[in-house]
């Protein structure tokens, strides 16, 4: 089961650092047609897109992914408390 636990960790792990490329490629709009940053785009556009509808951008200042990575921790401690 730590095994199963571990796995879960790293895979929450790897996709919040691939949100914080996302946020921090978007800084960089020469950077942001890069092939690594379309395919981050790919991967977190659709779940940041959940949390636009409820804060949508206001001009440049997105906070979305605030409640993005909010959501990722309580989900991640839901899967791991549910599997203990």
């Amino acid at each position: 089961m730590l095994i199963i636990i571990s796995i879960i960790h790293y895979l929450f792990f790897v996709y919040t650092l691939l949100l914080m490329a996302r946020i921090i490629g978007s800084w960089f709009p020469s950077f942001a047609n890069s092939k690594w940053m379309r395919f981050v785009a790919f991967y977190t556009n659709p779940y940041l897109n959940l949390f636009r509808k409820i804060i949508p951008p206001l001009g440049t200042l997105d906070l979305s992914p605030i409640l993005a990575f909010f959501a990722l921790q309580i989900l991640e401690s839901v899967i791991i408390r549910l599997l203990m």
